[in-house]
C-alpha cells in the first residue's frame, strides 16, 4: 500500500516538473514585470518624498505667513481704533467755524441751543479725563474753547435774566411765561449750571429777588382786594359777658341778629369745606355785587391760591433750575407777607366758629397738596396750624369765660321760652361738635365738656330768678328740649351730649308734672301721697270718710276745668309741640292713676260707698284725656 502511495507522488512530481518547465518562461515574464514595478515603485517613493519635503516646507511658508497676517491684523485694527479715537478726539476739540459764529454772533433760539449743546460736549470732553488734557492738540485748541465757554455764559445769563425782568411788567401771566418760554430754554441755565456756576448762582439769585418781589406785591395787593371783602363778625364786644347790649340784639332788628349770630351757629359756612378746591374769590366781580364774605372764605381763597402758586411754582424750579432749596427763597417774601396779615387778622378776631374753620381749610389743604405729591407747602401749612389752635383756645376761653361772668340778672328775659343766649350757644356747641368731627382730632372733647359746664350754669342762674319751681323746672325743661334739637342737627357725633340733655330734660320734666299736677289738683295728690301705696294695699296713714269726703267731692266738682287749664297752660308755656304733647300725656297719665288710686281707697274705707255718686269714672276722665290728647 505505501509502495502505491510513493508511486502516485512519483508521477505527480513529475508531472508538476513538466509543467513548470512548461511555464518557464511566463514566470521569468512574470518576473521581470516584478522588477519592473520595483523600480517604478522606488521612482514614486523617490517622488513622494520629494513631495513630502516640499509640502513640509510650505506648510513651514503657511504659518510664517499666518502669523504675518495675523500681526497685520492686529496692527490693521489698532490703527483703525486709533484713528477713530483721533478723529473723534480732533473732532470733539476742534471748533469749526459755523459754531463759533453761532456762539459769537447767533441769536438766541433753537438753534442757539443746538450750538451750545454742541460746546457744552467739547467742553465737558476736554474735562472728562486728564490724559487728554496733556495733549498739544487740546491745549492749542483749548484757549479757543475757552473763550467760547464766557461768551457764551454772558451771551446765556443776559438773555435769561433779561427774560426774568420782562416778568414784572405789569399783566404780565408768569405762569405762561414760564410754560411757554422759559421751559423751551431750560438747557441754557443746565448750560451754565455745568460750565459757570458763578453765571449760573447770579442768575438764580436775579431769578429769586424778581420772583419774590412780584410774588410779594401780587400777594400784598390779592389781600389788600380781599380785605374790602370781609365781613365783620366777631370782635370782643360781640362776646356774651363783654359787651350788655346783646340782650338788645332782638329789639334792633333781624339782619343785626344774623350777623350776631354768625359766630355761634355753623349753618352755611359750613359748605366752604366742601367747596374747598373751587376757584377762588375775583374781588372785582365780588365789589361790583356788593358782596361781604366771612373771613374763612377769604383765608380760603388766599390759601387755594398759595397752594395753585406754590405747585406750579415747586414744578417749574424743579425742572428748570433742578434745585428744589430756590422754591423757599422764591416764597420767603409771599409767606411773610401772608404770615404778617394772618397775626394781625388772629390778634383782631373773637370768632371762633370761623377760627375753627380757617383749622379745618388748612388741614383739608394739607391734604390735597399731600395728594399733589408736592412737599413745598408743608412748613407753611403747619406753621399756619400753630398760629390758629392757640388763637383758638383764647377765643374759645373768652365763650366761656364770658358765659361765667355776664351779668344773668341783666340778661334775664322774664319768661319760660328758651333763652337766646342758651340757643346761641348750643349751635355754638353744636357747629364745634361737627366741626371737631371732621378735623379736629379730638383736640375739643376737653373743651366742649368745659362749654357745657358753663352751659350748664347760666342755665341755673337763669332759672333761679324765677319765683315758682314749676317755672324754673319748665325754663330747664324748654331749654333742654331746645339744646337736644339743635344737637340733633348735628349728627350722630353729639349723641352723648345730647343723652346728657335728654336725661336732664326727663328729670326736669316728671318735676314739671308734679308741679303742675300740684298746682290743679293738690289736695288729691296730697291725701294720695299721705294716705296710699303705689300697690293699693297698704295705706302709709289709715284714713277716714272724714278725710277723703272732701277730695273726692272737690275733685268732682272741678276736674273738667282744671284739666282745661292745665291743657291749655301746656299748650301755651311749651316751645315744642313734641314736649307739650308729653308733658300733658305724662300729667294726665300720672292724675289718672293717682284718681284710680283714690277711687280704690274709697271702696276699701268703712262707709265709703256713700260717696260713690260723687266718684267719677275712670272711663270718663280718660275719654277727657284722649280728647285733650287729640287736640294737641
Amino acid at each position: 500500500m505505501a509502495t502505491m502511495v510513493e508511486g502516485n507522488l512519483g508521477h505527480i512530481e513529475q508531472d508538476l516538473i513538466q509543467d513548470y518547465i512548461k511555464d518557464n518562461d511566463s514566470l521569468v515574464l512574470l518576473h521581470d514585470q516584478i522588477h519592473d514595478c520595483d523600480i517604478v515603485l522606488s521612482q514614486i517613493g523617490s517622488l513622494l518624498s520629494g513631495f513630502q519635503v516640499h509640502i513640509r516646507s510650505l506648510s513651514s511658508e503657511l504659518r510664517s505667513l499666518h502669523e504675518k497676517s495675523l500681526d497685520l491684523g492686529v496692527r490693521l485694527k489698532n490703527r483703525k481704533l486709533a484713528e477713530t479715537k483721533l478723529a473723534a478726539f480732533v473732532e470733539e476739540i476742534v471748533a469749526p467755524p459755523g459754531l463759533v459764529n453761532a456762539i459769537i454772533d447767533g441769536e438766541v433760539n433753537d438753534d442757539y441751543i443746538k450750538s451750545l449743546n454742541m460746546l457744552s460736549k467739547k467742553l465737558r470732553f476736554a474735562q472728562v479725563d486728564p490724559l487728554l488734557n496733556a495733549s498739544k492738540a487740546l491745549k492749542d485748541i483749548k484757549q479757543e474753547l475757552e473763550r467760547l465757554r464766557k461768551k457764551a455764559l454772558s451771551k446765556v445769563s443776559a438773555y435769561v435774566i433779561g427774560i426774568f425782568s420782562s416778568m414784572r411788567k405789569p399783566g404780565t401771566n408768569i405762569q405762561i411765561l414760564q410754560q411757554n418760554l422759559l421751559q423751551k430754554y431750560r438747557h441754557l441755565v443746565l448750560f451754565l449750571k455745568e460750565h459757570g456756576i458763578e453765571k449760573y448762582n447770579d442768575v438764580c439769585a436775579a431769578y429769586v429777588d424778581k420772583m419774590n418781589k412780584v410774588l410779594s406785591e401780587d400777594f400784598r395787593v390779592y389781600l389788600e382786594a380781599l380785605e374790602s371783602l370781609k365781613l365783620d363778625i366777631g370782635v370782643s364786644t360781640d362776646v356774651i359777658g363783654y359787651d350788655a347790649n346783646v340782650v338788645d340784639l332782638i329789639p334792633r332788628g333781624r339782619e343785626q341778629l344774623r350777623n350776631h349770630r354768625f359766630m355761634f351757629s355753623l349753618g352755611e359756612r359750613s359748605n366752604i369745606l366742601k367747596e374747598i378746591d373751587q376757584p377762588g374769590l375775583v374781588p372785582c366781580i365780588s365789589e361790583a355785587n356788593s358782596l361781604k364774605y366771612p373771613y374763612e372764605v377769604i383765608f380760603r381763597s388766599l390759601q387755594k391760591l398759595l397752594m395753585d402758586t406754590a405747585s406750579s411754582e415747586y414744578i417749574f424750579i424743579k425742572a428748570f433750575f433742578r434745585d428744589e432749596s430756590m422754591f423757599y427763597r422764591v416764597f420767603e417774601g409771599p409767606v411773610a407777607v401772608i404770615d404778617e396779615n394772618m397775626k394781625l387778622t388772629l390778634a383782631n378776631s373773637h370768632d371762633a366758629i370761623c377760627l375753627m374753620l380757617m383749622i379745618c381749610i388748612t388741614k383739608k389743604h394739607q391734604l390735597v397738596m399731600s395728594n399733589r405729591r408736592l412737599p413745598c407747602l408743608d412748613t407753611y401749612l403747619d406753621k399756619a396750624l400753630i398760629y390758629l389752635w392757640p388763637r383758638f383756645k383764647t377765643v374759645f376761653d373768652m365763650y366761656i369765660q364770658s358765659l361765667y361772668q355776664c351779668d344773668a340778672k341783666m340778661l334775664w328775659v322774664d319768661g319760660t321760652h328758651p333763652h337766646h343766649i342758651v340757643r346761641c350757644y348750643m349751635e355754638f356747641t353744636a357747629s364745634l361738635i361737627q366741626l371737631n368731627a371732621e378735623c379736629g382730632d379730638g383736640q375739643l372733647d376737653m373743651s366742649l365738656k368745659r362749654l357745657r359746664l358753663a352751659v350748664d350754669d347760666l342755665l341755673v342762674r337763669f332759672a333761679e330768678k324765677f319765683a315758682t319751681q314749676k317755672l324754673k323746672h319748665l325754663f330747664l325743661l324748654n331749654n333742654c328740649d331746645m339744646a337736644i334739637s339743635i344737637l340733633k342737627e348735628a349728627g350722630e357725633e353729639a349723641k352723648e351730649l345730647r343723652r346728657y340733655f335728654e336725661e336732664k330734660l326727663e328729670s326736669n320734666l316728671v318735676s314739671f308734672v308734679d308741679e303742675l299736677l300740684m298746682e290743679y289738683f293738690g289736695d288729691l295728690i296730697k291725701f294720695v301721697k299721705n294716705h296710699i301705696s303705689e300697690d293699693l294695699i297698704s295705706y302709709t296713714e289709715c284714713p277716714n270718710i272724714a278725710d277723703v269726703e272732701p277730695v273726692v267731692k272737690n275733685f268732682a266738682v272741678k276736674w273738667r276745668t282744671a284739666l282745661e287749664l292745665m291743657h291749655n297752660e301746656v299748650v301755651t308755656c311749651c316751645s315744642n309741640f313734641v314736649s307739650g304733647m308729653a308733658i300733658l300725656k305724662a300729667a294726665m297719665a300720672q292724675l289718672l292713676n293717682d284718681y284710680n288710686r283714690l277711687s280704690e281707697c274709697v271702696k276699701m274705707i268703712p262707709g265709703g260707698s256713700s260717696l260713690n255718686r260723687n266718684l267719677v269714672s275712670i272711663t270718663s276722665i280718660s275719654y277727657e284725656i284722649r280728647k285733650y290728647s287729640r287736640t294737641l
